[in-house]
C-alpha cells in the first residue's frame, strides 16, 4: 500500500477534527466527579471497567470518604465493599487505600498538578495521569485508552500498539489546544460507532475520510 505523505496525513487530520467537533462538540469524560480527587480515584477505578460502572459505585465510595484525608485512614477492606461491582475490586482497593496515604504524606492530601507526581501513585499510569491533568487542571493531553488507539490505528494515524507511541503520533498530527477534545471525541466515537467488533462504518462521519487500515485492530 502507498504510504501516505505527511502533508496529507495532516490535512486528514484537520479533516477529522473538524467532523468530530461538528458529531460531539461537547465531548469530555462521562466519569462522574467534583474535584481532583474523585477524579483521580474514578479515573484508577475505570482501569479495565466501565465508565457507567464506576459511576454507579462512586457516590457512596465519596460519602463515605470524601477525601484524601478520610480514605488514608481505610483499610483495602473497608474499601472493597464499595467498589465489589467493578473489575479488579481487590487489586484496586489496595491501590485506592496507599494511593490516599502517599497523597497525604507527599501532598498534603491533596492532587498534585504534577505528571510525574500522579504517576508515582499506586493504580495510576501515564493515561490516569493524562485523564487527571487534562481535566482537573487544564493541561494539555492525550489520554490513550483501547478506544483512542484503536481509532488511531484504523484511521492510519499510528501503527503502533504501544499507548505512548499511539500518544505521540497523535500530539504531531493535531493542535496542542485540541488535545483534551481530541481524546474524549476519539472515546465517544468508539463506544458509539467506531465499535471494536463491528463497527458501524456506514453511520460513520468519518467514513469518507478513514482509509479503512486494520478494521480488526
Amino acid at each position: 500500500m502507498r504510504r501516505e505523505s505527511k502533508n496529507n496525513k495532516l490535512t486528514r487530520a484537520r479533516d477529522v477534527l473538524s467532523s468530530l467537533e461538528a458529531e460531539y462538540p461537547d465531548a469530555r469524560t462521562e466519569l462522574v466527579y467534583r474535584n481532583p480527587f474523585e477524579l483521580l480515584v474514578a479515573t484508577v477505578l475505570s482501569a479495565q471497567a466501565t465508565d457507567r460502572s464506576v459511576n454507579l459505585a462512586t457516590p457512596a465510595l465519596f460519602a463515605a470518604y470524601p477525601d484524601a484525608q478520610a480514605m488514608s485512614q481505610a483499610t483495602p477492606e473497608q474499601i472493597e465493599p464499595f467498589i465489589r461491582t467493578i473489575g479488579l475490586y481487590r487489586a484496586k482497593a489496595k491501590n485506592l487505600a496507599r494511593l490516599a496515604q502517599l497523597l497525604v504524606e507527599r501532598h498534603g492530601g491533596e492532587v498534585p498538578d504534577d505528571f510525574d507526581a500522579v504517576v508515582a501513585l499506586p493504580g495510576a499510569g501515564r493515561k490516569t495521569a493524562n485523564v487527571v491533568l487534562s481535566n482537573a487542571f487544564g493541561r494539555p493531553a492525550i489520554a490513550v485508552d483501547t478506544h483512542v488507539g484503536r481509532l488511531a490505528r484504523r484511521l492510519a494515524f499510528s501503527e503502533h500498539t504501544n499507548p505512548d507511541k499511539v500518544e505521540r503520533d497523535l500530539e504531531a498530527l493535531f493542535a496542542r489546544e485540541r488535545w483534551v477534545f481530541l481524546h474524549h471525541a476519539l472515546i465517544l466515537h468508539g463506544r458509539r460507532v467506531c465499535l471494536a467488533r463491528k463497527p458501524n462504518c456506514p453511520g460513520c462521519v468519518l467514513e469518507p475520510l478513514c482509509p479503512k487500515v486494520g478494521v480488526a485492530s
